[in-house]
């Protein structure tokens, strides 16, 4: 027998990475290809608003009521990784609304290099860089780059206006990661979001019989915000902790 039982309860894919690296095209992207094959909804994280799940709800990619947006009212990682419940309960109420999902995507507020979801949450991990944050982010490191399940190089189509080299930026960020999966991502290149759709077929599949099991990419580094952080919100700088 396997060592985890065959799971009959969604796959749930995290979904993380700083500002303004494409989350959220990323999982529109996703809904696109795969909600014809796939029951599929999305949580949504923001501080004080609903803007992400606006915007796919806007973009057509799932049913208004599949997009659940939580509102976080803190830092970003606190309801991923430190405080999960207001989270889980929205997986929960739309696995229970909507059953049987195949599928649900929790997206991250835009948070730093250390942001990762705790295993309690979700069954995998997808934290997004894109091109435009620099070349060299990939080998800075951090839990989020280094262990989670998949790293997404995105916007990969904008490479050669913000002087960066992708094939570089892939093989660093594949040495930081030991040999884990690295992606290079463009919306408007399709070989890349089916190579992307593959990698989220396969860890279903495992996840479906039970030869999944959900890995800690690792506690976040200690770090606390002054007030004037907290009164703007919670956008880091790549690589930025306290």
């Amino acid at each position: 027998m396997p060592e985890n039982p065959t799971s009959t309860r969604a796959l749930r894919l995290g979904v993380a990475g700083p500002v303004g690296t494409g989350k959220s095209s990323l999982i529109a992207a996703l809904c696109r290809e795969l909600s014809g094959e796939l029951a599929m909804a999305v949580v949504t994280n923001d501080i004080y608003t609903d803007e992400d799940a606006r915007f796919l709800r806007s973009a057509g990619v799932l049913d208004h009521e599949r997009i659940h947006a939580v509102q976080t009212g803190a830092c970003p990682h606190t309801a991923i990784r430190d405080d999960i419940t207001a989270n889980l309960d929205a997986v929960e109420d739309l696995e229970e609304e909507f059953a049987p999902l195949d599928l649900v995507l929790v997206e991250s507020g835009g948070d730093n290099l250390t942001a990762t979801f705790s295993p309690a949450l979700v069954d995998a991990q997808v934290f997004c860089l894109d091109v435009a944050g620099g070349g060299d982010v990939a080998r800075k490191g951090g839990p989020g780059i280094a262990r989670a399940d998949m790293l997404v190089v995105n916007k990969s189509d904008l490479a050669p206006f913000v002087g960066v080299e992708v094939e570089r930026m892939v093989a660093d960020a594949e040495k930081a990661r030991d040999g884990r999966p690295v992606l290079a991502l463009s919306r408007s290149d399709a070989t890349s979001v089916e190579r992307l759709c593959s990698w989220v077929r396969d860890i279903l599949a495992d996840h479906r019989g039970g030869r999944h099991t959900p890995r800690d990419p690792g506690p976040m580094a200690p770090h606390s915000h002054s007030e004037s952080e907290r009164g703007r919100g919670h956008g880091h700088a790549p690589g930025h902790s306290h």
